[in-house]
């Protein structure tokens, strides 16, 4: 259970990351990131691909091909009333759509004004005809401002009727609308015009209707789909969120969803150049063959007739897709800018086939925000174990949310942000590892300073960078447990003043600590001149058997050098110094480690059965006339994990005082880069004599002594301060069964009677 310390910073963190998905929402809410979301909306475009719809839309081009034939814009109006009503009356389309404003402002000062009167009064005859034909031309609010009748300057804005400050109705403008002027005194008004405006002259959003003292107007795409239904001039109906084309009969045609109660987003189809998602065929083609269809030649007729077969139930928008007529724009779907008529198109895609871009309320928005940002941050920062696993997870939740965004909409249309929740989550996760690291950091300085006293400086930085936090209190770990003493240390005190018995001490517990602390193991307590330590706790180190071995050899490695040094200091030290010999016990099994004392003080220690066999292990050194013992479990595991690296020695089996189960015991003879033939051979002779021991066949076991006596390494004369060794103990062992057999049943284990 965290500490109630623990938990109230725990709280105060989440308090203090909670305000940055808030940001986020600001930023979303004020419009910050829409350059980037309408970049993630376009990737979504181009990973769902292009799709068909249920309504066929041929484009007819204002191409370069018809500027070059016809001639530059602008043209006689004589030419769109002929090739509208040829592809009504022989190409039976449903409806069409012109993209231009037929407007008179902005008049040519140059133009032949019979032949403007001409043009327009065949377009508007042919446009106001009895029954009206279904053609829509474009009209629009681009043109800011212009001056009325009277000479007043007025300024044109399109009604955005979500505003709380819009005009009153008799204050709100028409768009610019087509003129036709057919006599310096008479303009006549085109019947059916549609608004061609898309919101911030970009190609995703439309306003859908413009209420204005002049009347409503609709967007172009709105009237060609009440044409292609079949809907009356008043059977366009908007209630609140929705906008309905009622058929003259009652039947809903379609219901149109809005946006802020007047806008919807476009569902682009498409990219502009593909032929079977966007037909296209030039103005100066349809013009001509338009013509043909009156040829006195029948073959001519005929090419003419099937042309125009292909126009049968489409609708057809005409307009400028030459660059140079500069109506272009970016779209979601095209790498460059291409011709606005596309947006009357997909838009009347989006009508017709009913799929529309779907997005979440602002609500929603918000909480997937935080609920994005709730979840990766908590992954983020989750400890323990699995704390690697939970930062992989927090990055897999941050893509997997992007890839059901991009899937949500290949499938459903449904659009949900990304920007806004992807850049909440790593920002309020970057700032909670950010702190996270802060703490870290102090709570390393926080355990260096708790086991910098008796762990060595690399194992605690290894004990750090795990993760893992020291277990307080006891716990049982399988360690193996290391003693080491110097022998015969009460003369020593006899021998040096107090000043001069620290000086050695110190410099010889230095060398022995650091030895066990580079092979990672850590250091329990200092009992004078004795060195207890453990290795795999704290920190679990699965080759500790191993380190405690090598660790014990290099230790006498490192007194050997220390023995040679003070006999080339002189008088400095007494000869006892200069033959001075430290024995180590080493076993390994389960103890209890952990912080255990009082309240007020405690020590990382390690208490148990195998800790005292440990200590047995040491002091019965003497006894076998060796300086390293160790346990059959501390041998066996040590050869496991990397055999060949300690040579070892057999020395039997024995029982300890106060157990009764038998151990085999074995020495620590050298590494095995150090292990030099004779040593080799005295540990094959000794291990023969062993196996004679056992079978008690003493006169054979007694040669074999004999034999690897002459080659061990210590004894009288031989090792500065031994006087004993292995094979000179088994012959004084072998001696007392001659004069006194062992019992009927003996298994060869000796019995210690010293601790």
């Amino acid at each position: 259970m965290a500490s109630p310390k623990k938990s109230a910073l725990n709280r105060l963190r989440w308090l203090l990351l909670a305000p940055i998905p808030l940001l986020w929402c600001a930023l979303a809410h004020y419009g910050f990131l829409e350059f980037a979301e309408t970049r993630m909306a376009d990737l979504r475009f181009r990973y769902r691909g292009p799709i068909s719809a249920p309504i066929k839309i041929i484009y007819v081009d204002v191409d370069s091909l018809a500027l070059q034939e016809i001639g530059n814009m602008p043209w006689s109006r004589k030419y769109f009333a002929d090739v509208a009503k040829t592809l009504i009356d022989r190409g039976g389309v449903k409806a069409i759509g012109m993209d231009f404003v037929f407007s008179e402002a902005g008049e040519a000062e140059s133009a032949d004004l019979n032949k403007l009167y001409e043009g327009n009064y065949a377009l508007a005859r042919f446009l106001l005809r009895k029954p009206p034909p279904p053609v829509v031309v474009g009209a629009s609010y681009s043109a800011g401002d212009f001056r009325d009748e009277t000479g007043k300057l007025k300024i044109r804005e399109f009604p955005d009727v979500s505003r709380p400050d819009l005009p009153a109705l008799s204050q709100i403008e028409p768009p610019e609308r087509p003129q036709l002027k057919i006599s310096p005194a008479r303009i006549l008004p085109a019947p059916n015009v549609g608004l061609i405006d898309t919101v911030n002259g970009a190609a995703r959003w439309v306003m859908l209707y413009a209420p204005t003292k002049a009347g409503t107007y609709y967007a172009m795409a709105v009237q060609l789909a009440r044409f292609y239904y079949g809907v009356g001039e008043d059977g366009i109906k908007v209630e609140g969120d929705h906008m309905d084309l009622v058929r003259p009969d009652g039947s809903l045609a379609t219901r149109i969803p809005l946006r802020n109660r007047q806008q919807v987003e476009i569902n682009w189809f498409s990219p502009w150049f593909g032929a079977k998602y966007n037909p296209r065929v030039s103005f100066a083609d349809v013009f001509e063959y338009a013509q043909v269809l009156d040829s006195e030649k029948p073959e001519e007729r005929k090419v003419a007739e099937e042309f125009f077969t292909q126009f049968k139930d489409s609708v057809v928008l005409i307009g400028p897709v030459d660059r140079l007529l500069q109506d272009v724009g970016p779209t979601p779907v095209d790498d460059v800018a291409e011709p606005k008529v596309g947006v009357h198109g997909n838009l009347l895609k989006t009508i017709v086939s009913g799929m529309y871009i779907r997005r979440l309320p602002t609500s929603a928005s918000y909480a997937i925000i935080y609920g994005l940002s709730a979840l990766v941050t908590m992954l983020a920062l989750a400890g323990g174990g699995r704390a690697v696993f939970a930062k992989v997870m927090a990055v897999l939740s941050a893509v997997l949310y992007v890839g059901v965004a991009f899937q949500a909409f290949k499938t459903g249309g449904f659009m949900i942000p990304v920007i806004a929740p992807i850049g909440a989550a790593i920002t309020t996760s970057g700032v909670g590892l950010l702190w996270q690291i802060v703490e870290e950091q102090k709570q390393k300085g926080r355990i260096k300073g708790m086991f910098g006293a008796y762990v060595s400086p690399a194992l605690v930085s290894r004990m750090v960078d795990s993760g893992e936090e020291p277990k307080l209190g006891g716990v049982e770990e399988n360690i193996t447990a290391y003693f080491s003493d110097i022998q015969s240390f009460s003369s020593f005190s006899e021998k040096l003043s107090p000043s001069r018995l620290v000086e050695l001490m110190n410099e010889y517990l230095t060398a022995c600590t650091d030895i066990v602390q580079a092979e990672g193991g850590t250091l329990d307590k200092y009992i004078g001149d004795a060195v207890v330590a453990m290795y795999g706790a704290p920190l679990a180190l699965p080759d500790h058997p191993h380190r405690a071995c090598v660790a014990a050899l290099r230790v006498h490695r490192r007194v050997n050098e220390l023995r040679e040094k003070w006999k080339h200091e002189g008088d400095r030290w007494p000869e006892i110094v200069h033959n001075l010999q430290t024995r180590i016990g080493l076993n390994t099994g389960p103890v209890v480690v952990g912080n255990m004392g009082s309240h007020t003080r405690f020590n990382y220690t390690m208490m148990g059965d195998n800790v005292n066999i440990a200590a047995r292990m040491e002091s019965g050194a003497k006894s076998w006339g060796v300086y390293t013992m160790c346990t059959e479990a501390t041998r066996r595991e040590c050869e496991r994990i990397e055999s060949g690296t300690v040579v070892f020695r057999s020395l039997g089996r024995i029982t300890v005082k106060g157990r009764s189960q038998p151990l085999p015991i074995h020495e620590l003879v050298a590494l095995s880069g150090d292990a030099t033939d004779a040593m080799r051979e005295c540990i094959a002779l000794f291990e023969q004599g062993l196996t004679k021991y056992y079978a008690m066949d003493w006169d054979g076991a007694v040669d074999l002594f004999k034999r690897s006596e002459a080659l061990e390494p210590n004894g009288e004369g031989r090792n500065p301060g031994t006087s004993s060794n292995p094979s000179l103990v088994y012959m004084k062992i072998i001696k007392g069964y001659l004069e006194a057999p062992p019992p009927a049943g003996w298994d060869g284990v000796y019995e210690m009677k010293e601790k």
